[in-house]
């Protein structure tokens, strides 16, 4: 074999020895990345549980000391169970000087989750509903429930209108409202008309044109509260909409890295029931994407004939909503006949209701006698002062 020859082997065979290198040093980069990512992606994910964690800690509601559902036999469990879910968005403003105890409800929406095929029912409220409020024994709008009672008598008021459990709520301020959805970067939305509205600070200065755009805090919650050309039945759509928007951002991808922002929100501006592991159960209902969430409406009519303004429920349709949200729940009999006589119960039109419904709740500070609230008469008069101290704004 020639010099050359051999020459030419053993460069060949250098070329090979270089290429081999060049691939494990490429791959044992491509490893070392990859064990990067996943330690930074677990770390990241740790640091998020521990948000969570804590955020939920913070929103947790310690006067709470209700086990369950009167209308329920055993507590239930969101990773086994059907729940449902009551947001109750309040207008606790420095503006206002309420407070959230005896602040009106804003917006009432009622969640049923269904756990089998991950389904979700959204009913919205309207806020001049006039309905039983047991903690006071005697008809109002709805929005003042909250007012005479907070969180509980709200709950309760529900309850025996709808003849649904509420196992879980989500009690929100406007404060909430805004930084979640500025910590999705805005979400997308179908704005009907356009609107120069007011802001969270009772001041003109949202400015928005027709059709879909991406809108932030300030825009979505103007967007949610107005009813100047339209009506609370429209008002409720919108906010049902926009909560499906804010679901269908915080369960995609892109929202992942904002999580600690909205955790933050979260924690500082809201109130719940539902403990980290029950809200860790509910990512069963995103894990695939946004579930199927069917939007329904109370329909009704305008009554001006006592000089006040009241939504009077159909009665037909009333029933029909009942009978929607009890199948999707899939209620036992036994809750079935419970929620029945608790409805005749608190239906029975005397006083006693509201001392009856107080010392029977179990949810502490939130939900004690209030004087400037009790008795038959006070309704009136709240409603009463109501409407005339904001028939001038009648965006609130």
């Amino acid at each position: 074999m020639t010099n050359s020859r051999v020459q030419a082997k053993k460069e060949k065979k250098a070329k090979k020895s270089v290429k081999k290198k060049k691939k494990h040093v490429v791959l044992k980069t491509f490893l070392i990345l990859l064990a990067l990512m996943i330690i930074t992606a677990g770390s990241y994910a740790f640091y998020l549980f521990k948000q969570g964690e804590k955020a939920a800690d913070k929103a947790l509601d310690k006067n709470n000391t209700r086990e369950k559902s009167e209308l329920r036999q055993e507590k239930v469990e969101p990773l086994k169970d059907n729940i449902s879910i009551l947001f109750v968005g309040i207008d606790d403003s420095k503006a206002r000087e309420q407070g959230s105890d005896h602040s009106r409800s804003d917006a009432l929406m009622l969640a049923t989750l269904n756990n089998k095929d991950k389904s979700v029912k959204l009913l919205s409220i309207p806020r001049d509903s006039y309905v039983y409020i047991p903690y006071v024994g005697h008809e109002d709008k709805i929005t003042h429930a909250h007012a005479y009672g907070g969180t509980q008598a709200t709950i309760d008021t529900v309850e025996n209108l709808l003849n649904v459990p509420v196992d879980y709520y989500f009690r929100v301020n406007f404060d909430a409202f805004i930084d979640i959805v500025d910590a999705l970067g805005g979400i997308e939305v179908d704005v009907p008309y356009e609107l120069h509205e007011l802001d969270e600070n009772d001041k003109r200065t949202v400015n928005l044109k027709p059709g879909k755009q991406v809108v932030n805090g300030r825009e979505a919650l103007a967007l949610a509260r107005t009813r100047h050309q339209d009506n609370d039945i429209k008002r409720g759509e919108r906010q049902q909409m926009i909560l499906e928007a804010i679901l269908k951002k915080a369960s995609s991808v892109s929202s992942l890295t904002k999580y600690d922002d909205i955790l933050e929100a979260v924690g500082n501006n809201m109130k719940t029931n539902m403990t980290f592991n029950e809200m860790k159960s509910l990512a069963a209902y995103i894990k695939n994407g946004m579930p199927q969430v069917d939007s329904l409406s109370l329909k009704g009519s305008d009554d001006m004939s006592t000089g006040i303004y009241y939504y009077k429920l159909d009665p037909n349709n009333l029933l029909e909503i009942k009978q929607t949200l009890q199948n999707h729940l899939e209620l036992s009999e036994d809750e079935l006949n419970n929620s029945q006589n608790n409805s005749s119960d608190d239906t029975s039109g005397t006083d006693t209701n509201s001392t009856n419904t107080n010392s029977n709740s179990g949810y502490g500070s939130d939900y004690q006698s209030n004087s400037d609230y009790s008795g038959s008469n006070s309704g009136s008069d709240f409603s009463s002062n109501y409407d005339s101290n904001n028939s001038s704004n009648t965006n609130q």
